[in-house]
């Protein structure tokens, strides 16, 4: 009894009253139970393809569950119909998973499909065309675009679009696969996957295939108001986010080329030993204002400076705002010890500052730059020859011979 194991377990496969086959990696059916035989007719022998018994319509979602068998190496479940020996085609689910012995072998099961539910009316049926018209449309057209239906258990029942192929798939490859397991595999994902099985709308971004992807899943129910599952869309952002960071750069290069501008307008120049000079041109506004005072103070702790000329001689309007930052600015050098210098006040930018009401009394003002500069310079040459004065004898002492 030691060498019959196998001619038993031989004979209790050809006897089985179930529906059990042995197939090849490329579908063929290399060995059929009784049941089977008996249920589908002598076809299934022979090295027949499950692909050539399915029934037309059913051919692409079980190439799909196939591939995905084969693949991932996972067991797979699928509903397939199946044409017996008089030509029907019987409604069967299939279980199938990869041998352990022997790679190269599929092992599988079938048995009766669940009744079906009741047959939808022309109308039902009419709408349900004209979605999946509608999907079929939105998949063809949409360039970016890659759409898949899944059932409230997370299988996909439709995958299709143009960007499938940027995902290095064929379109349906991803029919008959859970895409709840299949986000649960990537821990990035496994959020996503749960709002799959949930039926929350969802919204993320990812990377796949060297492509950037925005996605979405949205559930939709029934009329009844049952779930039916979710719709995904996986559109293609790449161009747009290359784009998006091209125009960052440009907008970086631009306020950058801006502070130049900015800098160039106000340049702080030191035309003497501890004299800075800050010639203005055009219209000052209040930000220019404030842009030049905490330059202009900086450049003064920095160069030790003794004085500071603004030169307005090419400004021909200021605003009320600005002119009070510019006796707000003179007071500032003060502060600091140096003294500040107006030149070249215009009979419009006078005007205003009067008319502020503002006390001017403190303000030092030249005609121009040349006088606001020889001023400076005389300033500090007699204090330069007063410190080097000698000083005056006590009363009663003569200085020696």
């Amino acid at each position: 009894m030691e060498s019959a194991p196998s001619a038993l377990l031989g004979e209790l496969f050809a006897r089985s009253p179930d529906l059990l086959f042995i197939a090849s990696a490329d579908g063929a059916l290399l060995h059929g139970s009784g049941g089977l035989r008996e249920a589908l007719g002598p076809g299934v022998e022979g090295g027949a393809l499950l692909a050539d018994l399915a029934h037309p319509d059913d051919r692409a979602a079980l190439a799909a569950a196939w591939s995905a068998l084969l693949q991932r190496g996972e067991p797979v479940s699928f509903d397939v119909r199946l044409r017996d020996g008089g030509g029907a085609y019987r409604p069967l689910s299939c279980n199938a998973s990869r041998s352990s012995s022997d790679p190269g072998a599929v092992l599988g099961s079938l048995r009766p499909a669940p009744a079906a539910a009741p047959a939808e009316t022309e109308e039902e049926l009419s709408a349900l065309r004209l979605k999946a018209s509608i999907l079929d449309a939105i998949a063809e057209h949409m360039d970016p675009l890659a759409i898949y239906v899944t059932r409230p258990d997370g299988v996909c029942i439709y995958h299709q679009g143009k960007a499938v192929a940027k995902l290095g798939m064929k379109p349906g490859q991803l029919v008959g696969v859970n895409m709840a397991e299949l986000y649960a595999d990537d821990p990035g994902s496994a959020e996503t996957g749960r709002r799959l099985l949930e039926g929350e709308v969802c919204r993320f971004r990812s990377e796949a295939g060297g492509v950037d992807w925005n996605n979405w899943l949205i559930p939709f129910g029934e009329p009844s108001g049952g779930r039916a599952g979710a719709i995904g869309l996986a559109i293609d952002i790449s161009e747009s986010k290359l784009v998006e960071n091209e125009l960052r750069i440009q907008l970086d290069r631009i306020a950058a080329q801006q502070k130049v501008i900015r800098d160039l307008s106000t340049p702080i120049i030191e035309v003497w030993d501890g004299v800075l000079t800050l010639p203005m041109v055009g219209t000052v506004d209040s930000m220019r204002t404030a842009e030049v005072m905490d330059s202009l103070l900086q450049q003064i702790v920095e160069k030790r400076a003794s004085f500071a000329i603004l030169d307005l001689t090419g400004v021909e309007v200021v605003d009320t705002k600005v002119a009070s930052h510019l006796v707000e600015l003179v007071t500032a050098i003060r502060l600091l010890g140096a003294d500040g210098i107006v030149a070249g006040i215009k009979p419009t930018v006078a005007q205003t500052m009067v008319a502020l009401g503002l006390d001017l009394t403190q303000l030092n003002t030249q005609r121009n730059l040349r006088a606001a500069l020889n001023y400076a310079i005389r300033t500090m040459t007699r204090a330069q020859a007063a410190s080097l004065a000698p000083s005056h004898p006590a009363p009663g002492k003569t200085s020696s011979p």
